[in-house]
């Protein structure tokens, strides 16, 4: 027997060797597993001595199984698939997600929180609108229901916070343009529907700076989300007007990205590096169709699989804990730079 005093289902999972959603299904129903995990549990169980919070188990098995996934936009690539992933592994825990999009509507986010809040879910992830979004009516949503915000961070709200890292996406991108070629000037919109839009320029100032190099940033007229013919309209007019500072862009995201390749496309401008090329064009976020884009799109990628791990590793251990931690947690994941034809 080990000796080790082990303090949560999170370090029995690890020292077992299996997953904290399979160890979570076990306690909340030892028959919900296959036979072969159930006696590997339960040896772990002789082995390590650990009896979970019975208190936090039994009050879990009160709440229903519903789990709230609340994303502020369902039709944007990056939310579908990070919203898929997270569902699938609700369902492989035993529980029952329940998937909201928000349309971009402050209306529709209030509404949806109201009605999961009579839901008495167990636990639910939020994608807020950020800017848009009714902070009182967040807040006392947050205060109702254990909380799991990701992607768009309010602070002082919700128990614990999953992202990715932005200046980890702009730093690299950064770094490896002014590497091979010109320094990159910033493509975005004015009012960009996405918070994070705004990490990301402040990131390309403050990492454009500290290189020696003067930041420019392009912002274009547009609302809403429909980005790509934002990004291909907003690059029309700038080619009218003298085409941009460099021939290096890098666009906040790579749905802009996409409207700027079809714009490029309809003058004749060839994209990528090399010989006849107009211009260079990198982005963020790793869209789950730019390896298809003609030609294909250079990007910083979210580590989709991770953030959603995390998103689900952090609301288990929210419900273990009776819905409340002690202290507001925050993960930041870092990105991944993609090298594909465009850069």
């Amino acid at each position: 027997m080990s000796q080790r005093k082990i303090r949560n289902m999170e370090q029995f999972a690890a020292l077992s060797g299996l997953s904290r959603p399979t160890v979570s299904k076990y306690f909340n129903d030892p028959a919900s597993v296959r036979p072969a995990t159930r006696e590997r549990i339960e040896a772990a169980l002789e082995r390590y001595d650990f009896r979970p919070n019975i208190y936090a188990v039994n009050q879990n098995r009160s709440l229903t199984k519903n789990v709230g996934i609340v994303v502020p936009y369902l039709a944007d690539p990056f939310f579908a698939e990070i919203a898929r992933i997270i569902q699938r592994r609700c369902i492989d825990a035993g529980f029952a997600p329940i998937l909201y999009s928000a349309h971009g509507e402050m209306k529709l986010e209030n509404e949806i929180l109201e009605g999961l809040t009579a839901l008495k879910p167990a636990g639910v992830f939020l994608a807020p609108l950020g800017r848009l979004s009714d902070r009182a009516a967040v807040a006392r949503f947050c205060r109702d229901v254990p909380t799991v915000l990701f992607d768009s961070n309010i602070e002082d709200m919700g128990e614990a916070f999953v992202g990715s890292d932005n200046h980890s996406f702009v730093e690299q991108t950064v770094d490896y343009l002014c590497r091979t070629g010109a320094p990159p000037c910033f493509f975005e919109m004015r009012t960009p529907a996405n918070p994070n839009a705004n990490k990301r320029r402040n990131a390309y100032l403050r990492v454009m700076e500290e290189a020696g190099h003067e930041p420019r940033v392009v912002q274009i007229e547009g609302e809403g989300w429909a980005f790509e013919e934002i990004g291909r309209r907003g690059t029309h007019e700038i080619l009218d007007s003298g085409g941009f500072a460099t021939d290096t862009v890098l666009c906040s995201n790579d749905r802009l990205a996409i409207g700027l390749l079809s714009a490029c496309y309809e003058r004749g401008l060839r994209v990528g590096r090399g010989d006849g090329c107009a211009l260079r064009v990198a982005s963020h976020d790793d869209h789950p169709f730019s390896r298809f884009t003609c030609p294909s799109l250079t990007t910083a990628a979210h580590e989709y699989e991770a953030v959603a791990d995390k998103c689900m590793e952090t609301l288990f251990s929210l419900i273990e804990a009776g819905g409340r931690f002690s202290t507001r947690t925050e993960t930041l994941i870092p990105a991944r730079l993609i090298l594909r034809a465009s850069a």
